[in-house]
């Protein structure tokens, strides 16, 4: 048994698993692949921080900046306290050997990224997920702490309203086990990869631990905001980073003509786009002006991206781009401690909703939330932990969950879910995408519970029982047909359009919407409402 027990290994996962150990915990991360493929290393542009070396920035700034972003439904206080330690979280991260870009005096450096005030961004060229990515696993893995790779969660064990550890499919040999836990902390990412074929993100991040959690009790909200990035690769979604038009890239059409403020907060920046694509026109990523040396020394990935998948180099041409989904606000409601409404059930990351993004993040502050609050939560944890009186589980869950996948096996393939996710994704963009309406939001609700009927009728292609990928994606299909009922419900919920949900029949915003919308099971039925967001 575990005193901890984290469920993810990306920058929110590990910072949590470091942040426990050095309370001595009994720490243990699992991971459904290795912790060096996590979502973090997507994240490019920067981390927020108001450091002392940009004068005409301050703390203010950035909750200011903050809230506005959120479409005024984030938690000032929950903002105010990631905003006031993004300045340590920097700093700790450097401390521990992440390698800042660095400014002629040797200052970190800071970029301005969508909806800043000012230079608020510390970047490590554009590959800043990724460097602390790695600088935190490198420390976890001085610190001896433990990760059990390859390893799916199917669901969480709780007994009287309190988690008692996880049950989860051992990838390699497709048996389940149950891994007791006086807590668990949930890092599982978000749900933007429900958008198949249009999103930024990898087949992975299909909202499994959200899921989960929803399943076991707890109350999820702001399902319904998903946040489009301006500049996907056309042909791919890949993400070229909003570092680039930090450093001054344009966004212009066919004709050459710039038709909105690059650095205009995301949502808005998206529908610009959209409305150019509509009606007709191409739209394109325009750096040529800032010159091969520049964009090698601070932007590389972004013209080794445009040259690998588009087939075209930044340097000399126009990049082709369209909005794709990039972030899921919504998730697991938690507290000013990052528990969830179930007891010792702690959230974190993109499958949380801490309070601090609302309707709509702010560019840069996902890798802070990672870092601040999954060094909350180890904390939290911990103290759970040890004010907790463990009393051994049933084994219900368990067996519940070994019945399941043995009626996987079981069931005739008639459908084949891989055909299902496509018209999924393609839907989801087309109808729960950019703008919104209530005839096709109601559409996609019908379509979702069709194919929560015929899932019994898809089965599996593949049933051999060593490295079943096959078996974890149906898994994940079926989480995704899930979180899609709650997302379209909260869709048709919110009549407004706020943030990153932008609705044409009610395209203002609507001052008694100016919640959370918290979704939940009550007597195995979904319910959708709204309540105040905590102050």
């Amino acid at each position: 048994m575990y005193d901890i027990l984290i469920i993810g290994a990306g920058g929110a996962g590990l910072s949590a698993a470091l942040s426990a150990k050095k309370e001595d915990a009994k720490v243990a991360v699992i991971c459904e692949g290795y912790p060096t493929r996590s979502q973090t290393s997507m994240a490019q542009g920067g981390i927020n921080a108001s450091l002392a070396n940009v004068e005409e920035d301050s703390v203010e700034l950035h909750i200011s900046d903050t809230i506005k972003a959120s479409g005024e439904i984030g938690s000032k206080s929950m903002i105010s306290k990631m905003c006031q330690d993004a300045p340590a979280v920097v700093k700790w991260l450097e401390s521990i050997g992440m390698p800042y870009s660095r400014t002629d005096d040797n200052k970190i450096a800071q970029r301005q990224l969508g909806g800043a005030s000012s230079k608020r961004a510390c970047y490590a060229q554009d590959f800043t997920g990724l460097k602390i990515l790695h600088t935190l696993y490198d420390r976890c893995l001085k610190e001896d702490i433990e990760f059990l790779n390859e390893k799916f969660l199917l669901n969480f064990c709780v007994e009287e309203g309190v988690v008692k550890g996880v049950s989860c499919l051992d990838i390699r040999t497709t048996e389940v086990e149950f891994i007791k836990a006086k807590s668990v902390i949930v890092a599982t990412g978000g749900y933007a990869g429900l958008y198949h074929g249009f999103s930024t993100n990898t087949n992975q991040s299909t909202g499994d631990g959200i899921a989960a959690a929803f399943r076991a009790g707890a109350k999820v909200s702001n399902m319904e905001f998903i946040q489009f990035h301006p500049t996907g690769l056309k042909k791919s979604g890949i993400l070229i980073s909003e570092s680039a038009r930090g450093a001054g890239g344009y966004l212009v059409n066919q004709k050459g003509e710039r038709f909105t403020d690059e650095l205009a907060p995301r949502d808005k920046v998206s529908r610009e786009i959209y409305s150019q694509l509509q009606e007709g026109n191409e739209v394109f990523l325009d750096i040529r002006h800032l010159g091969e040396e520049f964009i090698d020394e601070n932007i590389p990935q972004e013209r080794k991206l445009a040259i690998t998948y588009e087939g075209v180099d930044p340097v000399s041409e126009l990049i082709p781009i369209a909005p794709v989904a990039h972030y899921s606000m919504g998730g697991i409601s938690v507290n000013g401690d990052m528990m969830s409404s179930i007891k010792g059930l702690f959230a974190i990351g993109e499958c949380s909703n801490s309070g601090v993004h609302g309707a709509n993040r702010l560019g840069g502050n996902s890798l802070l939330e990672i870092v601040s609050f999954g060094k909350l939560a180890g904390e939290r944890a911990v103290k759970f932990s040890a004010d907790c009186v463990f009393k051994e589980p049933s084994l219900d869950q368990f067996e519940s969950d070994k019945l399941f996948i043995e009626t996987l096996y079981d069931m005739d393939k008639k459908i084949d879910f891989y055909e299902k996710r496509e018209f999924l994704g393609d839907m989801f963009y087309k109808d729960v995408g950019i703008l919104r309406c209530k005839g096709e939001l109601q559409s996609a609700l019908l379509e979702i519970k069709a194919l929560q009927k015929e899932f019994e009728f898809m089965g599996l292609g593949d049933r051999s029982r060593v490295y079943n990928t096959n078996l974890v994606e149906f898994i994940k299909f079926k989480n995704t047909l899930e979180l899609g009922e709650i997302i379209l419900e909260s869709a048709l919920k919110r009549e407004e359009s706020r943030g990153a949900h932008f609705r044409i029949d009610f395209p203002k915003i609507d001052d008694s919407l100016k919640k959370e919308s918290v979704s939940q099971k009550v007597d195995d039925y979904l319910c959708v409402d709204f309540k105040e967001v905590l102050s």
